[in-house]
């Protein structure tokens, strides 16, 4: 190879290095993204559902309705059931407690 070849080959090479996503780095969480004018159902079979909602009925909506506390995580056990936990799920560092490792 001459050595403009190789100079071009260690070019690419160095390139390639820098613009290659990094493999070591967890990828960031994703918020839910939640909409006012939509209702999401949880059912007897344990499928979820969106659901577009009206403003008719609001006032019988928001009738036994209870707000959602802060520091809440909502997860799918081992059995299929939907479960929540109040209470932090986050490390000092951001990390989310119950995760591997």
């Amino acid at each position: 190879m001459t050595v403009r070849a190789l100079m071009a080959l260690y070019a690419a090479a160095s390139l390639t290095t820098l613009f290659s996503p990094a493999h070591a780095q967890a990828p960031a969480p994703t918020p839910w993204v939640l909409s006012p004018d939509m209702g999401y159902g949880y059912d007897i079979n344990g499928k979820t559902f969106a659901y577009q909602m009206g403003t008719s009925n609001a006032k019988f909506l928001l009738k036994g309705a209870k707000k959602v506390p802060k520091n809440t995580l909502f997860f799918i056990g081992e059995n299929g059931q939907l479960y929540m936990r109040s209470g932090p799920f986050l490390e000092e560092d951001g990390k989310f407690k119950f995760g591997p490792g």
